[in-house]
């Protein structure tokens, strides 16, 4: 009985608040739930919060308000201090821009000074490296770099300079001064007074004319070194020469040209324009170059060419029997077999002293080369120069023929010293050592 009563009551239902609204004869009702009752309370809670913070600021806000302008006073005071660093700093900075442009424009003058030795030097050597080509001692692809290479990259441009070096050199060095980062001008508020130091026009400067000046000295010791080397080769082909031309007794050229300066100069002494190594190597390189020129001009007007390449030899210099008395005769000569009519070409540049008919030689030319020395192309079936004329290696003299003490078509080559005959073998074999150094 009591379980069962206890049951009832605590499974009864709560009774639900109702809201009732009456106006005249109009009677409303509304429903008071739970969950209204705590948004109500809720919404009562924070409009009392809102009251007291908003009664709480006009309290407080004196005080906040003398706090945020103090703060502000003293933002502006660091602000106005860092602008007076920045100011300073700028003042410094044109400082040394005015210091590093008066050096880096002392660089230039010392830098074209250089360029414009180099550039001098390089004029100077092209006249000696055309009479070395010429002489057969280089190429033209084998030249001295040009001084104005290097500086192509580095050259610097400062205004007002009006000089200029070769191949545009001075803008390139301006756009290496003008490639480096320049200093932040405007930083944050962190680093406004304590902006780092950049690298300047004046430390580029130096970097960069430090890359210019071992450049040039670079192709300064190269065209040092190929100046003398070539002196060198010069002085080695010209002993060369020398030593051919001494086995044969031709006086060596510079010998006379040195005592006729020593016979005919004068003027009064005035020192030396320079003491400079390389215009000393200039000068030893002209010397070798003109010694040499001068054993090789007397070597190229010497007989020293084969008269008949690839022709067959039918009777070489020296005693043999004679084809017609059938006794022993000296030959003076060479006989090369030839084809009737076949063109003859002299073996050096020469003065035709004899043309036409000569005895047993039949027609015949002898051409002087000078120093005592002359060659004759025997047997011809026709001579095509006259005494006088001046003859080359490439000239025709004349046709292969019969003619004379003959008994069929060939040459008859001869030289000759001094009025004497001597064997062309001789001169033939010098020439095939002299073949690298005459044309």
């Amino acid at each position: 009985m009591n379980s069962g009563h206890q049951h009832r009551v605590f499974g009864r239902r709560a009774q639900e608040h109702i809201l009732i609204l009456a106006s005249g004869d109009n009677v409303r009702h509304m429903t008071v739930r739970p969950w209204m009752a705590a948004l109500a309370f809720c919404f009562i809670g924070v409009f009392s919060i809102g009251y007291l913070l908003a009664t709480s600021y006009l309290v407080l806000r004196d005080d906040l308000i003398g706090a945020t302008m103090a703060r502000q006073a003293r933002m502006q005071h660091d602000y106005e201090d860092r602008i007076a660093a920045l100011r300073a700093q700028v003042d410094r900075i044109t400082s040394r821009q005015l210091l590093d442009q008066q050096v880096v424009e002392d660089k230039v003058d010392k830098l074209m000074e250089q360029q414009m030795a180099l550039t001098s030097r390089h004029g100077k050597l092209d006249n000696l490296l055309d009479r070395a080509e010429s002489s057969g001692l280089t190429e033209k692809d084998g030249a001295l770099p040009a001084p104005s290479s290097p500086v192509q990259s580095y050259a610097p441009d400062i205004k007002d300079k009006r000089a200029s070096l070769n191949g545009g050199g001075i803008e390139a060095i301006e756009k290496q001064l003008a490639s480096g980062a320049p200093a932040d001008a405007t930083p944050d508020n962190s680093t406004l007074a304590y902006v780092p130091t950049a690298e300047t026009v004046g430390d580029r400067a130096d970097r960069i004319f430090s890359k210019v000046t071992l450049s040039l000295k670079d192709v300064e010791q190269d065209q040092r070194s190929r100046v003398e080397q070539l002196t060198s080769d010069a002085g080695s082909a010209a002993n060369a020469i020398e030593t051919v031309l001494t086995r044969f007794k031709i006086p060596m050229p510079e010998t006379a040209a040195r005592k006729d300066d020593d016979d005919a100069v004068g003027g009064p002494y005035v020192e030396p324009e320079s003491n400079d190594d390389f215009n000393n190597s200039l000068v030893a390189l002209d010397g070798a170059l003109t010694r040499l020129e001068a054993v090789r001009s007397t070597a190229e007007s010497l007989p020293f060419r084969n008269p008949a390449v690839g022709k067959e030899v039918t009777s070489p210099f020296g005693n043999r029997r004679d084809p017609f008395l059938g006794r022993l005769a000296l030959h003076s000569g060479i006989d090369f077999r030839f084809s009737p009519g076949e063109r003859i070409r002299p073996t050096a540049p020469g003065k035709v002293i004899s043309a036409g008919w000569t005895g047993g030689y039949g027609n015949m030319v002898e051409v002087d080369h000078g120093n005592g020395i002359s060659t004759r192309y025997g047997h011809m079936s026709e001579v095509l120069v006259k005494v006088g004329d001046t003859v080359d290696r490439n000239d025709v003299i004349g046709l292969a023929g019969s003619t004379g003490r003959s008994t069929g078509t060939h040459l008859h080559y001869e030289v000759r010293q001094d009025g004497h005959a001597v064997d062309p073998v001789y001169f033939i074999n010098a020439g095939l050592k002299l073949a690298t150094y005459i044309k």
